[in-house]
């Protein structure tokens, strides 16, 4: 079903859908619903099997297998999406042991949820090794961080953490504002990214 809307979206969008995807991490949220996650084990066997249904349903013509979590037979999921091989696949998390592997298999965009610049560097090693492992080039796969403006709209302090991720090799920022929210912060953020120069930095 996911790669079913995925692939919508992405035809309805003219090829301008970005699919993220996790193992699941809200057990509040999932309870609420009805949803059982499993243990983290379970969630990560299913997200990797999950992963490579995804990619196969995306981008061939028909998709057979055999997995703990997911059996098909000759599926197809037609029309496909413009983006070939199919439409980039963002994976956010820091696990070192499974998700970053994960992530250097199957993802073109990993997220880095948020911290300091040593760890962000930290965790991108991993993931370059992990690409080594796999003979996958790192390049090949953007690098994101969470940058968080707090209830203090102290932005200067944004342009920093954005400016020691970069200089880490930090490709996006993705700026979480606290809440309430207020469209009045949205002009004096822009303007310090303006200001800081980081978006005319190749």
């Amino acid at each position: 079903m996911l790669a079913n809307m995925a692939a919508a979206l992405d035809i309805i969008s003219g090829g301008r859908l970005e699919l993220g995807i996790g193992a699941g991490w809200n057990e509040e949220e999932s309870g609420a619903y009805g949803i059982e996650l499993g243990s983290i084990k379970e969630r990560m066997d299913r997200f990797e099997e999950a992963c490579q249904v995804l990619t196969s349903l995306l981008s061939q013509e028909t998709t057979t297998f055999n997995g703990r979590y997911y059996q098909l037979k000759d599926a197809r999921n037609e029309p496909k999406g413009p983006q070939r091989p199919h439409p980039p696949i963002c994976i956010g998390g820091s696990g070192e042991k499974r998700t970053l592997r994960i992530t250097a298999r199957y993802a073109q965009h990993w997220n880095f949820v948020g911290g300091p610049a040593e760890e962000f560097a930290r965790k991108r090693d991993v993931l370059a090794a992990h690409c080594a492992d796999i003979g996958r080039d790192p390049e090949a796969i953007t690098l994101s961080a969470h940058l968080f403006l707090g209830p203090d709209r102290n932005y200067g302090q944004v342009i920093e953490n954005a400016a020691a991720l970069e200089a880490e090799g930090l490709d996006l920022g993705i700026v979480y504002i606290a809440p309430p929210h207020d469209p009045a912060v949205l002009q004096p953020l822009a303007e310090a990214i303006r200001d800081s120069g980081l978006c005319d930095r190749e």
